[in-house]
């Protein structure tokens, strides 16, 4: 029997199935916003990058670098 079974097994005995339903939704809810924080750096991130393309472009064409 693993961890997880025998803490399950723990928890249901004492009949506290709304503290391990509580504890799933909030270990579910702190995964999601960790999932959405690390896309959202990595849109930051992206967008950082066209920014500086842009302007590297920008400064291409409009005769400030040779």
């Amino acid at each position: 029997m693993n961890i997880y079974d025998q803490v399950t097994e723990a928890v249901i005995s004492r009949g506290d199935l709304a503290h391990l339903a509580l504890f799933v939704w909030a270990s579910g809810a702190s995964a999601l916003l960790a999932m959405t924080l690390r896309d959202l750096f990595a849109a930051n991130r992206r967008f950082d990058e066209f920014v500086r393309e842009l302007t590297l472009f920008n400064r291409r064409h409009s005769g400030d670098l040779p």
